[in-house]
Parts: C-alpha cells; sequence; structure tokens
C-alpha cells in the first residue's frame, strides 16, 4: 500500500528528498508523473488510469507535504523500508488504507515508472 502523511507533520520536509520516486510535495505545489520518473507524454498508470505525464496534477494537501498515491511504492525496488517514514522525526509518515497494494503491484509500479 501507499504511504500517506498525517496532519501530524510538522512541515520539516526531511522525506522529500529521502523519495525515490519524488511522490512527496510540499503542500500546495502541483506535482506531475513525470517528475523524477522516466514517464513521458500519455500514458496508462498500471491502476488502468490514464494520463498524461507532464500534465500537473492537483495537490492533495494545501498545508501539508503529501505524498502522490499513484507514484508511492514504499520504497520497494530501491530500499527494504519506506524512506519517508525513516526519516521523519515525528512519524507521521504511515501506511495509506485507502490504497492498499501488493508488494508485486508496488515492484510493477517501480519498474514501469523507472523502465526496468
Amino acid at each position: 500500500m501507499a504511504i500517506k502523511i498525517t496532519d501530524e507533520c510538522i512541515n520539516c520536509g526531511a522525506c522529500e528528498s529521502e523519495c525515490p520516486n519524488t511522490a512527496i510535495y510540499e503542500g500546495g505545489d502541483d506535482w506531475r508523473h513525470a517528475d523524477g520518473t522516466n514517464l513521458k507524454g500519455d500514458i496508462v498508470l498500471t491502476n488502468g488510469k490514464e494520463a498524461n505525464a507532464e500534465e500537473t496534477q492537483e495537490p492533495v494537501s494545501d498545508e501539508l507535504y503529501y505524498i502522490a498515491a499513484d507514484k508511492c511504492t514504499e520504497c520497494m525496488g530501491f530500499h527494504e523500508e519506506p524512506q519517508c517514514a525513516a526519516v521523519c522525526p515525528v512519524d507521521c509518515c504511515v501506511p495509506d488504507d485507502e490504497h492498499v497494494e501488493s508488494e508485486e503491484t508496488l515492484l510493477g509500479k517501480q519498474s514501469f515508472m523507472h523502465n526496468k
């Protein structure tokens, strides 16, 4: 499953640079599927959703750092544990029960985004 940032976030930004998928954004910032990935142009995501990789997406939060669930792989394929959770000083990076995905799905998403 993807990771989410709870409202206990203190906006320190420690997590943002740790994400190998560039899935973490500062509150209010638009995000793109292309950011930090090899995705370009029109794409069909592993969940079947169609998108344009360079098109901006609405921020998930206007106030706090947030994780774009479409890009979160819990660091699978890169690290043994989610790096955002490992560096968060207030433990606000937690599993997102609304985006449950198997290890196989997460690895497939990582491979899709990084052409591996």
